[in-house]
């Protein structure tokens, strides 16, 4: 029996919007009556809600509640570009506090903004689930943003080798090429590595390569010595025992 939670219902109440902000453009708004996601794409302003103030420039987004009353200003030398849109959903758990947060990864934002405009507007069935879809993605990037502030650009690195590794298991890896890759030295990659993934380069690689072994041995027609090669290991009875240990199976099990 599943124990994971039924997904999300989010209905769109207007429709997926961009709009650059007047020079003389403020918002003070009516208490709300439903769900609002508001992302700043460009330009500088300044929020408050509730007696909290945030400063806005691109990446800030905010998911507001019903009953919330924000108000806004800009600088009208640098208009602001907001996307946001209207919905209700069915439970609680997507409005976080406090309601506003940095999106880092600015070029996926605004690829979901722009690709949840294009879908609403072909005015069909498949379009609107597309449109919802996007709102889900950016509601969870917002969630994300607010409960894991602050990361850095070391971070993105150390993540974008984790993800080399997973996409490419078989390469010959050495920490000192993972290091590199990070622009970190050898002890600080292996640090931060850690602390963000919770296993070392060394055994999160083993484990990269074996959970691409089980997809090799269980989808195409590769042996078990196949396997290990493709995967970099020259000795296929060390790669067997390492593949038992992660899975308590052998690879001859699952081919």
């Amino acid at each position: 029996m599943s124990h994971y939670p039924a997904p999300l219902t989010l209905d769109l109440l207007s429709p997926p919007t961009f709009w650059r902000c007047e020079p003389s453009w403020s918002w003070v708004s009516r208490p709300l009556p439903d769900h609002l996601l508001w992302c700043v794409l460009d330009g500088r302003g300044s929020m408050e809600l509730a007696g909290e103030r945030r400063e806005l420039h691109p990446g800030v987004c905010a998911v507001f509640a019903p009953g919330d009353a924000p108000r806004a200003t800009h600088d009208p030398r640098r208009r602001l570009l907001v996307f946001g849109m209207h919905f209700q959903v069915d439970r609680r758990g997507v409005v976080p506090e406090p309601r506003w947060g940095e999106v880092m990864d600015r070029e996926l934002l605004g690829v979901l903004a722009r690709t949840s405009d294009a879908s609403y507007r072909r005015q069909d069935p498949l379009g609107r689930r597309q449109a919802e879809l996007c709102l889900e993605q950016m509601l969870g990037l917002v969630w994300d943003a607010v409960h894991n502030p602050g990361r850095s650009a070391t971070d993105t690195a150390v993540d974008e080798v984790a993800r080399q590794l997973r996409q490419d298991p078989g390469h010959d890896w050495t920490v000192a090429e993972m290091a590199r890759g990070a622009a970190l030295s050898r002890a600080q990659f292996t640090r931060r590595f850690v602390a963000q993934l919770g296993m070392s380069p060394a055994q999160y690689l083993i484990q990269c390569r074996i959970d691409r072994a089980h997809e090799l041995l269980t989808e195409t027609g590769l042996t078990v010595t196949q396997t290990a090669a493709a995967l970099g290991y020259t000795d296929v009875p060390y790669f067997s025992r390492q593949y038992k240990q992660r899975t308590g199976r052998s690879p001859s099990q699952d081919r």
